[in-house]
């Protein structure tokens, strides 16, 4: 598991500058809560997440909702009058709908009552297949929650084992259903790249997304992250280390057949039936908006600086009872590093980056990086913006860092 940022130490009133708050509004506002529960940790995952027992006395999902109203509390009293209401709010985890999905409800009604919920307000809760069924689907659509976000990952068992994933692939296609049948929109998350996936074996997968007709796809590429089960397991040779090669070949087979069942591609590792139909919460990120970051480890951003919280969900609510904030440390972000972040971020998405954002080494690397296939010509002689062609998508990576003229 990843540690913290160093930064800077964070105020135990949780106070943010007056030339944030100053910022704040100007764009879409999201809240995002952090559920850290899971019912078996995956050996790829490097996320904040703990199983009931690794946590021991003293941290319940029985607790969580209350502990965490008392963040959503604290966020309205730091933003102020200027907290703006709420466009979007993403629960994520680990599994949210390891919580009753009544307690999802009363975060969301915290957020409603603290803030306001914009009209038409997008509300997701990432989910399991095995964590979900149609009443509590029913449940979370009547409280206010618009979209599902399944973690199918694959639809071959093999597969599956190796990541851990406890789920039976056929319960995929009864949470799709049931969360269509609840009202819900539906994304299904994808991984390829797995060790002893074959070519054949992410075409299963991808065929069997499809076939359950979600709104939305994502699909990531598997990276072994250091202190992971998974890293271990490679380090002693008993997996091999996923190739670069075999992870582009697969990549290329899922636009090819995500464009053909008519879904399109809007950030590298997304693809969406409509625009409608985007991850507007994730949008808010790729185009450096402000959100407040619930729950332990969650991360917030509001008009240029950064924080984090306490990751151990114990010290997390201990901070909170104590009436202090749960921010562990901070950074305001300079000139230099917003201007790394856009180009980072911004360059994934379908309309790529502005031209007029680079500095001159960034500008210059252009006509470079459309004889070598990466952007695209066109737009960036008519509409002077760095767009990716699939093969730039690729080698998005390579792309960023001759834009920042490195």
């Amino acid at each position: 598991m990843p540690r913290l940022p160093d930064g800077d130490p964070a105020p135990l009133s949780g106070e943010l500058p007056p030339d944030a708050l100053a910022r704040l509004g100007d764009g879409a506002f999201g809240i995002y809560l952090h559920v850290p529960f899971c019912a078996v940790r995956c050996g790829y995952c490097d996320f904040n997440t703990y199983t009931l027992p690794e946590l021991g006395p003293g941290a319940s999902t029985d607790d969580f909702a209350d502990t965490a109203l008392r963040e959503v509390d604290l966020a309205r009293r730091v933003l102020g009058d200027a907290a703006p209401v709420v466009d979007t709010v993403f629960v994520g985890g680990g599994t949210p709908t390891l919580l009753a999905a009544a307690d999802l409800v009363r975060l969301l009604d915290g957020v409603r009552e603290r803030f306001g919920l914009a009209p038409g307000a997008e509300v997701t809760t990432e989910a399991n297949p095995d964590s979900v069924a149609p009443a509590s689907l029913e449940t979370l659509a009547a409280g206010g929650f618009t979209r599902v976000s399944i973690g199918m990952q694959s639809a071959v068992p093999h597969v599956l084992a190796t990541l851990d994933r406890t789920h039976d692939p056929a319960r995929v296609g009864a949470a799709v259903a049931a969360a269509r049948a609840a009202g819900l929109a539906t994304s299904l998350d994808l991984i390829y790249g797995t060790p002893g996936e074959s070519l054949d074996d992410w075409r299963t997968s991808l065929e069997a997304a499809l076939a359950h007709e979600p709104d939305h796809v994502s699909a990531y590429a598997l990276v072994v992250e250091e202190g992971t089960r998974m890293a271990v397991q490679v380090r002693r040779g008993e997996l091999p280390m996923p190739d670069g090669d075999d992870e582009a070949e697969k990549y290329e087979l899922a636009d090819t057949l995500l464009a053909a069942a008519g879904y399109g591609w809007y950030e590298v590792s997304n693809w969406a039936r409509t625009p409608a139909d985007r991850c507007r919460h994730n949008e808010g990120y790729w185009r450096g908006g402000d959100w407040w970051g619930v729950g332990p480890g969650a991360h917030g951003h509001v008009g240029g600086v950064r924080w984090w919280n306490v990751k151990h969900p114990r010290a997390y609510a201990a901070r909170l009872a104590a009436g202090e904030s749960p921010a562990a440390g901070r950074e305001v972000l300079t000139a230099e590093q917003r201007l790394d972040e856009d180009v980072l971020l911004g360059v994934r998405l379908r309309e790529g980056l502005d031209l007029a954002r680079l500095e001159d080494a960034g500008r210059l690397a252009v006509a470079g990086l459309v004889a070598d296939g990466l952007l695209d010509g066109a737009a960036a002689v008519r509409d002077r913006r760095a767009v990716l062609t699939r093969r730039g998508r690729l080698l998005a990576d390579t792309v960023v860092r001759r834009l920042l003229g490195l």
